[in-house]
C-alpha cells in the first residue's frame, strides 16, 4: 500500500477544492474553506514527512507534490469567484473532481478539460489556474528539480529531534502538565491504597483520559465524563439486567459497538455514553459479575473526575487562563505581513503563498484554540466569545487580499 494514503490525502484535498468552487458565491462558502484549509494542512504533512525520508527522489512523491502544489492557484482564485457573488458554472467543480479521481487512481490519460470561455478577470484566474493543475496531473514524470517544495518543507530530521526534545525537556508548559499529571495519579494511587474501591485502575484510567492535552478543556470534559458515564451506565444496567448471557451477546454488542463512531462526533459526552455500556459487556464476560459491575465503575469514574476538576484544574490558573489573546494577536500580524507581500512591488512569489498557507495553516489552529476556550467556565469562555467575530474577520481579510491580488 505504499503511497496509498498519500495519494488519497492529495486527491481528498482535490475534492474539497471542488467543493469550495461548488460554493463560490453561496452561503457555505466560510466552511468549505476551512475544510480545503485542514486538507491542504494534512496533504502537506504526509507528503512532505515521506519525501524527507526519501530524500526527495521517490518519483510517486515528486509528483503527488507537484499535483499538490497545482492545486495552490485554484484555492487563491477561489475568494474572487466568491466575491462576484453568483455561482460558478457547474463545469468547473466538475473537473476538479474528475482531477481528483485521477490523482487517488494514479492515471494520466486524462483528456484536456472542456471550461465554459472565460469573460471576467475573475473566471480567467479560475480556467489558468484549471488548465495548470490539469497539465501538471496529466504529467507523468515531473522533474524532481523542478518541484517547489518549500511551500511547507520540513526540517532536517536532527533538527526536528532536537526542536522535540528540546520542546520535551526545557518548556515549561510540558513540566507543568506533567506534574500536574503526576500529582493527579499520585492522589489516586494513595487514595486506593487508603481506601477499598473495586477496580481502582478505574480512577487512573479516568484521571488520564480527563487530563489528555489534545482533548480540549479539562473542565468541559470532566463534566462531560461523569454526565456520559451515567447515561451509559443506564444503558448498561437494562443490557445487563434483561440480555441473558450467551450468544445474545453477540448481536447486543454489535449495536451497541455499532452506536461509538456515531456518537463520537456529538462530542465527548456521547462518546463516553457509548463506550461505556460496551466495556461493561466485555468485562462481564470475564467475572460474571452483571448489575455489580454497575456502581464500581460510577463511583471510580465520579472520583477521577473530580480529582481531575479540582487538582488538575483549579489549582492551576495557566489551565482556565489561555493563551487566546497572544495567538489571535500573532495571527493578526501574520495577516499583515500576508497584505504587504501580496501588494508588495518586489513581493516574492514563492515567499507570497507561503505566507498565504501559513497565515491559513495558523488560523485554523487559533480557530481550534477558540473552540476550547469557549468550553471553558467564565471569565476564559465570556472572552473567546467576545473575540471571537476577530478571528473571522482576520479569515475574511485574507481572503480579500487573495481575491484582489488575484483580479
Amino acid at each position: 500500500r505504499g503511497g496509498v494514503p498519500e495519494r488519497a490525502a492529495v486527491a481528498g484535498a482535490y475534492r474539497a477544492v471542488a467543493d469550495l468552487l461548488a460554493a463560490a458565491g453561496g452561503d457555505t462558502y466560510d466552511e468549505r474553506r476551512q475544510d480545503v484549509t485542514q486538507s491542504l494542512n494534512t496533504s502537506y504533512d504526509l507528503v512532505l514527512a515521506r519525501r524527507t525520508r526519501d530524500h526527495g527522489r521517490n518519483p510517486t512523491l515528486v509528483r503527488l507534490l507537484a499535483q499538490l502544489n497545482a492545486v495552490i492557484p485554484v484555492v487563491e482564485a477561489a475568494p474572487a469567484a466568491h466575491q462576484r457573488g453568483r455561482p460558478l458554472p457547474e463545469a468547473i467543480p466538475a473537473v476538479v473532481r474528475a482531477l481528483a479521481d485521477a490523482v487517488e487512481q494514479g492515471r494520466t490519460d486524462l483528456p484536456c478539460p472542456e471550461l465554459p470561455r472565460p469573460a471576467t478577470p475573475t473566471e480567467r484566474a479560475v480556467d489558468d489556474a484549471l488548465r495548470h493543475a490539469a497539465t501538471v496531473v496529466r504529467e507523468a514524470d515531473p522533474d524532481p528539480y523542478n518541484v517547489d517544495d518549500r511551500l511547507g518543507r520540513p526540517a532536517a530530521l536532527r533538527i526536528r529531534i532536537r526542536r522535540t526534545a528540546r520542546g520535551a525537556l526545557l518548556s515549561e508548559a510540558s513540566w507543568r502538565y506533567g506534574l500536574r499529571l503526576a500529582l493527579c495519579i499520585g492522589i489516586a494511587q494513595a487514595l486506593v491504597s487508603l481506601v477499598v474501591v473495586d477496580r481502582s485502575y478505574w480512577i487512573a484510567l479516568t484521571v488520564t483520559f480527563v487530563l489528555k492535552p489534545d482533548f480540549g478543556s479539562v473542565f468541559s470534559r470532566a463534566v462531560a465524563r461523569g454526565l456520559g458515564t451515567a447515561a451509559g451506565l443506564v444503558v448498561a444496567a437494562a443490557v445487563l439486567a434483561e440480555v441473558p448471557r450467551g450468544w445474545w451477546d453477540v448481536p447486543v454488542m454489535m449495536v451497541l459497538a455499532a452506536l461509538i463512531p456515531a456518537f463520537t462526533a456529538k462530542g465527548y459526552a456521547f462518546q463516553t455514553a457509548a463506550i461505556t455500556p460496551v466495556i461493561l459487556l466485555l468485562s462481564d464476560l470475564l467475572n460474571r459479575q452483571g448489575i455489580g459491575l454497575i456502581r464500581p465503575r460510577l463511583v471510580d469514574s465520579l472520583i477521577g473526575c473530580a480529582i481531575a476538576l479540582i487538582v488538575g484544574y483549579l489549582l492551576w490558573p495557566e489551565s482556565w487562563h489561555t493563551r487566546i489573546g497572544d495567538r489571535l494577536a500573532e495571527s493578526v500580524d501574520a495577516a499583515a505581513r500576508y497584505v504587504e507581500l501580496a501588494f508588495g512591488r518586489d513581493g516574492d512569489q514563492v515567499e507570497r503563498v507561503r505566507s498565504r498557507r501559513r497565515l491559513y495553516r495558523d488560523l485554523s489552529a487559533v480557530r481550534s484554540e477558540f473552540q476550547r476556550a469557549l468550553t471553558e467556565p467564565p471569565p476564559t469562555g465570556t472572552r473567546a466569545a467576545a473575540w471571537w467575530p476577530l478571528v473571522v474577520a482576520v479569515e475574511r481579510i485574507a481572503d480579500a487580499t487573495t481575491a484582489a491580488r488575484v483580479r
